[in-house]
């Protein structure tokens, strides 16, 4: 089930709504709970069974973190862990650079705070995201390229034949994250265990954030699932945010994302018509996600809960440091503080920190997907962090005019969402290869432009500008509603409504990382 659809909209939402506040706040979670579970099997009841054995997992290992498997436990609060203090950095050998081994250390550190057992508490939970993560979401992909090695090395005896294919889950890559999140925050003492298994299902499963994020970190939603307020401004600021999440999507996402697929599925393409491409992909999946964290954030206004952030006006960005500053911030910030950080940072030395770096938009790059074109995806913001980090405190592009550098970054944003929007790696290449104007387009490279330069694709491409680079951000258009912006929202949510209803089936793009 997904968000823009008229079965969620007009039959799942209400529905849910109702019986939320219909009943009593005891039982609120227990609702909410049930609703997720409903709402995420949709599709495939076993993902549900899945999502709830890790769960458990996750919920006795918080318990085990603080030693409250005792009856008395059920009783009182479970106490927060004094925080762990800050230690110095230091390079170490050569084997700390990697990320396993220095998590390791990270976690075995000779801490008077922390106990034998609460370290295995974490290391058993981590250890049980990871490997689910793993398995469902790597699997093929680690036998698609072994097997690939075994061929050209000439070992065909070796290849291992295909009789597991692995089907992945929906929206594992973020509950794993939001449960190692839990995990790590008891740990680290800033946020209090749950004694309650429903109120943590709860959080692992709100059907809000479920599926496509944003990644909500558990320190920063633990005092609202204790307490929370619910006022007609934030249900009204809720309900503005689903249309004109609803809108970006289905009038902006959807109508330039045809733009797209007629680009990159194209046997050969120009060079004007493969940036024209480049540029649609770019404003699809910017407008795709943003639309699915602004309804998953009214989605929890709904329900009386405050998520962050998760885009600030990316394309705005006047380097690739400030482009991660600004886009998917739940994802970014979840990857400083538990792997940045955990590997050193920036205070070993250049040479680390660049290591680190490097890193981080390596694996962040798989994380998005089981394929080599993630990793280049990765690799190219990742090496740009690094150049930009060797101008030290001078930007790169100090000396160039603020549009210049917006339009500078924005171009290494397009050749790097090439290679994460091609199918493979050779596609990538080719298709790179005929924005730079280096390849032969061919006698029917023309039948591409016949179809992608039409007024209404070259419309909605316009339109997608003006509001990426000149409106207002959702989060501060609805900060206060007036009536000519209530006219608005309703305008453009109806519209939405009718386009969608000539619309075949539309998931949103983080759907399937």
């Amino acid at each position: 089930m997904v968000f823009s659809s008229h079965l969620f909209l007009f039959y799942f939402l209400p529905a849910a709504l109702i019986l939320y506040y219909a009943t009593p706040r005891r039982g609120k979670h227990l609702v909410l709970t049930l609703v997720s579970y409903v709402f995420y099997g949709w599709a495939n009841p076993l993902f549900v069974v899945l999502m709830f054995a890790s769960t458990v997992i996750d919920y006795l290992a918080g318990l085990a973190q603080t030693g409250q498997f005792h009856r008395s436990a059920w009783s009182r609060p479970v106490p927060r862990l004094p925080p762990l203090p800050e230690r110095p950095c230091t390079t170490g050998p050569w084997y700390n650079w990697l990320l396993v081994p220095r998590i390791i250390s990270w976690v075995r550190q000779q801490d008077p705070l922390r106990t034998r057992g609460q370290k295995l508490a974490v290391v058993v939970t981590v250890a049980n995201n990871l490997a689910l993560l793993g398995f469902f979401k790597y699997f093929n992909f680690g036998v698609e390229n072994y097997n690939a090695l075994m061929a050209a090395l000439g070992f065909d005896q070796a290849v291992w034949a295909n009789f597991l294919r692995i089907t992945l889950p929906l929206g594992i890559s973020f509950y794993t994250f939001q449960s190692m999140s839990y995990a790590i925050d008891v740990y680290r003492g800033e946020a209090r265990a749950i004694r309650n298994f429903i109120d943590f299902a709860c959080y692992v499963a709100m059907f809000p954030q479920l599926v496509a994020g944003p990644i909500v970190r558990f320190q920063d939603i633990a005092d609202q699932l204790e307490q929370r307020s619910y006022t007609a401004e934030k249900f009204a600021r809720g309900a503005a945010f689903i249309c004109l999440g609803l809108a970006k999507k289905v009038l902006l996402a959807n109508s330039v994302g045809k733009v797209a697929d007629e680009a990159f599925n194209a046997a050969s393409v120009g060079c004007a018509d493969a940036w024209l491409g480049a540029v649609a992909y770019a404003f699809q999946i910017y407008f795709d996600f943003s639309a699915y964290s602004d309804m998953a954030i009214g989605l929890g206004l709904l329900t009386g809960f405050m998520f962050a952030k998760n885009f600030d006006s990316p394309y705005l960005s006047e380097s690739i440091t400030e482009f991660w500053r600004r886009w998917h911030l739940s994802l970014s910030t979840w990857l400083r503080d538990n792997l940045y950080y955990p590997l050193g940072g920036n205070r070993a030395g250049k040479g680390r920190t660049y290591a680190n770096l490097a890193m981080v938009m390596l694996l962040g790059g798989l994380w998005h997907g089981a394929a080599w074109n993630f990793v280049i995806w990765g690799g190219i913001h990742g090496a740009m962090l690094i150049v930009e980090r060797l101008r030290g405190k001078h930007s790169l592009y100090e000396r160039l005019p603020r549009p210049v550098k917006i339009g500078l970054t924005f171009t290494i944003v397009l050749f790097a969402w090439v290679f994460f929007r091609a199918p493979d790696l050779p596609s990538a290449l080719r298709y790179c290869g005929s924005m730079l104007a280096l390849n032969d387009p061919g006698p029917l490279a023309g039948l591409v432009g016949g179809v992608i330069l039409q007024p209404y694709y070259l419309l909605g491409i316009l339109i997608c500008a003006i509001v990426a680079w000149a409106a207002p951000q959702t989060w501060d258009f609805t900060r206060r509603i007036t009536w000519p912006k209530f006219a608005w929202i309703v305008a453009v949510f109806w519209a939405a409504v009718i386009v969608l209803a000539t619309q075949q089936y539309n998931p949103f793009i983080y759907f399937i990382f």
